[in-house]
């Protein structure tokens, strides 16, 4: 894979970078994205309706389950080459911040820090009445089952239903993660968009944010993207395997010298 001088120079110059990344970036370590087909109970679901307040209410026990299956995926799950990469090139530049759509803790594992989480973590549940935090203390089981339905434990102080942390449909991004990363994007000097269909908004908007006030946008994906046309870089394969050889081509351009 060959990288230009002018992209290389580029990274070389960045003193504040952000790294946006979305759903293709965890389904490389073998998480479905959320509109793949599920399995087992979960197929005659639309999964629009169990990432909804009603649908909670409607059904705790299946909506809970549902969620506890996915947090299960994750636990199960790997950082991949691209996560690696990510927390490594952390450690070469003044300022990285790491914005995701993404509600595992993938990044977190690879050795990221302070990881904006726009649409919340699996990992971090909430009462659904006072918005208490919920702490897990279970162990990780064997591998996770689709089938089961589950109660959701309850809230120690008002006796209100834990509910999974994640933005639903008809909920707002939390105020501070979108200005904190809103303000990153248009104070970078560089920008990557990682597997994401840059149609999900306000999250989209991100890297227009950066391309007006003068970043470059390095884009990874395999396929094409609504960014395309105003990415100054479009890299179209996996991030687990364009991030490890951008990196290691960036060090033999540092070393040509």
């Amino acid at each position: 894979m060959k990288f230009s001088d002018d992209l290389l120079i580029a990274l070389l110059r960045a003193k504040r970078i952000v790294v946006f990344t979305g759903a293709g970036m965890s389904a490389e370590s073998g998480i479905p994205t959320f509109r793949d087909t599920q399995s087992g109970l979960w197929e005659q679901y639309d999964p629009y309706v169990m990432a909804s307040p009603k649908g909670y209410l409607a059904d705790k026990a299946l909506v809970w389950g549902w969620y506890e299956w996915r947090r299960m995926q994750v636990l199960h799950a790997k950082p991949h080459a691209g996560h690696i990469a990510i927390a490594d090139l952390s450690g070469h530049v003044e300022r990285l911040t790491l914005i995701t759509q993404n509600v595992d803790d993938l990044h977190e594992r690879a050795g990221s820090k302070n990881v904006i989480h726009l649409h919340g973590s699996l990992h971090q549940p909430r009462c659904f009445d006072c918005g208490s935090p919920y702490t897990f203390f279970d162990e990780i089981p064997d591998e996770p089952s689709g089938d089961q339905r589950k109660e959701p434990p309850i809230c120690v102080n008002c006796n209100g239903s834990i509910r999974p942390g994640v933005v639903w449909f008809g909920e707002s991004i939390q105020d501070t993660d979108w200005n904190f990363a809103e303000q990153a994007a248009m104070e970078c000097d560089l920008l990557f968009s990682i597997g994401t269909s840059s149609l999900v908004w306000p999250a989209a908007q991100l890297p227009e944010r950066a391309v007006l006030h003068g970043a470059r946008v390095i884009q990874i994906n395999p396929g094409p993207t609504a960014l395309d046309n105003k990415a100054h870089y479009n890299f179209r394969g996996k991030a687990g395997e364009v991030l490890p050889a951008m990196l290691e081509a960036l060090s033999t351009f540092l070393n040509s010298f």
